[in-house]
């Protein structure tokens, strides 16, 4: 068992999901103390930290929430109206993520040709159809030598979930739709292109409800990076560590833990939860069909520890390495 997690571990490390994540140091390693927030106090105070899923601006009782997504060439060359889909599903998750709702999106389209533009406009017209985002602007060029394809949404909260506020002794809860199948051969579990719209906005909108109520105050959406590439983020940006037990993630049924770890599921979200809390925040998800199980606890030191049954292996230690170089004590 300890080869097997060892080897796990090392195979998870060297993915592409968590390589993307190290990518974003690129922009951490210019930003100053001088452009963050007012340092040494968590969002709920009203400061906000560079390297949230969304940027969130102070805005009267609230906070306006300004996301971005890229789409990656592969997709976006090989599957134009899922890349399309993807870039609107992508800003939405992070929107809710941090407790907030949706107002408006605008894209940037770059293709080669009419036709190619066409494919990648439908898919996001689909999402933001069905995710109820209207469509405000952008930029279109059918005349570029490459495809590309951005989009960015504005949306809006009047309480935060933010992934500064994990604190030690929480328990790390998962909360997944498992109404879904993989995508063809990507890294995608796909609950949403077939999902029913009502239902799938009805289940967005709990992490609002969440943060509103004060079940909870800590959350990611769940990334590219998969579950431990997300939870990464999360304890790096909070100061803490975590022990991570392999055993209790849910799966769905025919996949392995390994392909499992390395996807990106369409209504996916970690969580931060106070021990007191934890019953009443399952109870909220598993009333609407959704998976939501305790994974793991959140601790004072800054180690990744993954565990399976009675052995267990560092995964990441922030002390020696970083992540996204995104962290409250970066700036401090």
């Amino acid at each position: 068992m300890v080869f097997a997690i060892a080897s796990l571990a090392q195979e998870l490390k060297a993915s592409l999901g968590i390589l993307h994540k190290q990518d974003i140091q690129v922009v951490s390693q210019h930003f100053q103390a001088s452009t963050a927030f007012p340092k040494g106090d968590r969002p709920s105070n009203g400061a906000i930290h560079l390297g949230d899923d969304c940027a969130a601006i102070p805005d009267g009782e609230g906070y306006l929430l300004l996301a971005a997504e890229g789409m990656v060439p592969f997709l976006v060359q090989d599957e134009p109206w899922f890349a399309g889909w993807c870039a609107v599903m992508a800003n939405v998750s992070d929107i809710y993520a941090m407790g907030g709702q949706p107002i408006a999106l605008v894209d940037t389209l770059w293709s080669q040709s009419e036709q190619f533009g066409q494919q990648l406009w439908a898919g996001i017209e689909a999402a933001a159809k069905t995710y109820h985002v209207p469509i405000v602007g952008g930029h279109t060029n059918c005349h570029s030598p490459y495809h590309a394809l951005s989009v960015a949404m504005l949306g809006r909260a009047r309480s935060l979930l933010s992934s500064f506020n994990a604190r030690p002794g929480d328990q790390l809860l998962v909360a997944i739709d498992f109404q879904g199948n993989l995508y063809g051969h990507y890294p995608f579990w796909n609950a949403a292109t077939d999902a029913d719209p009502d239902r799938l906005n009805r289940n967005l909108s709990l992490l609002p409800q969440l943060a509103e109520s004060g079940l909870c105050d800590a959350a990611k959406d769940i990334s590219m990076g998969g579950i431990l590439g997300t939870l990464l983020m999360l304890l790096e940006t909070s100061h803490c560590g975590a022990r991570l037990h392999l055993d209790r993630i849910p799966i769905p049924q025919g996949l392995s833990l390994v392909k499992w770890l390395g996807c990106f599921p369409s209504y996916g979200f970690l969580l931060s939860v106070r021990p007191d809390r934890v019953d009443a925040v399952q109870s909220m998800f598993r009333d609407c069909d959704l998976v939501c199980e305790a994974i793991g606890e959140v601790c004072s030191d800054q180690q990744l520890i993954l565990q399976s049954q009675q052995e267990c292996i560092e995964f990441w230690n922030f002390q020696t390495e970083s992540l996204t170089g995104f962290s409250a004590r970066s700036f401090a």
